[in-house]
């Protein structure tokens, strides 16, 4: 292997869990108001919304209840009832928590990321989230990735999201390697069947909760619950 392609939310960073609030606090209002049910339960975060762009989270939400709605237009205001309306309701919710409490990295995961680059390889950051530079900037570690593929940039190529391949082709491609050369390391349903559909030469699972047989199930060759259970392979294995 000569590459590392990281997610953000939930392999880096625990902002898995201030986005899991986020969508919490906007759709538990959002069904109640509706007399939709059931009620919006962190089971439908996993099913249904993890790993996925923002706006695609919305649409498989909404379409679990048999809800449509317009799609708008990603300058829609917060307040209004289409699908990126809903959406950039949530960014506003996950943005004022992470300016209120910042976020650290998970200890593991730098001590991992350290371990790679010592080792020669070469990492990218590959995620869903439009606030993936704010996210990497807030948790400090902004500047130990060259090549960042969010949200933003997906969307200004074109690029469909995860579970599609697409984003981490794009992280590849950027690095000058190609999928066979790269791991992937994600701890999402949609990321770990992104990683498998485009062949990539390992696709290595981080279970914060969504379960491990759930991840080797999408395609996941092996799942940890922390990426600080590699470091003892790690020299062997970048060697290879």
């Amino acid at each position: 292997m000569r590459g590392v392609l990281f997610d953000l939310d939930g392999v880096l960073t625990p902002t898995a869990d201030v986005h899991m609030a986020a969508w919490s606090r906007l759709f538990t209002r959002f069904l109640e108001d509706q007399g939709v049910s059931p009620a919006y339960s962190e089971a439908d975060y996993f099913q249904y919304i993890d790993g996925k762009p923002r706006y695609d989270g919305v649409r498989s939400l909404l379409a679990s209840r048999g809800i449509q709605l317009p799609d708008g237009d990603p300058t829609d205001a917060p307040e209004r009832n289409t699908v990126c309306g809903l959406g950039n309701r949530k960014n506003e919710a996950f943005n004022e928590t992470l300016a209120e409490s910042g976020v650290t990295p998970y200890p593991g995961s730098i001590e991992f990321l350290d371990y790679v680059v010592a080792a020669g390889l070469a990492v990218a950051v590959v995620t869903s989230s439009r606030n993936g530079e704010k996210t990497l900037a807030a948790a400090g570690i902004r500047g130990r990735f060259e090549i960042v593929v969010d949200g933003l940039l997906s969307a200004e190529r074109g690029l469909a999201g995860k579970p599609a391949p697409d984003t981490y082709e794009l992280g590849a491609a950027l690095l000058g390697l190609d999928a066979v050369q790269c791991v992937v390391v994600e701890d999402a349903h949609s990321g770990i069947q992104a990683g498998r559909a485009g062949n990539f030469g390992l696709v290595l699972g981080v279970d914060r909760g969504v379960g491990t047989q759930t991840l080797l199930d999408a395609g996941a060759d092996v799942v940890v619950t922390d990426l600080h259970e590699l470091l003892p392979n790690v020299e062997t294995e970048a060697g290879e």
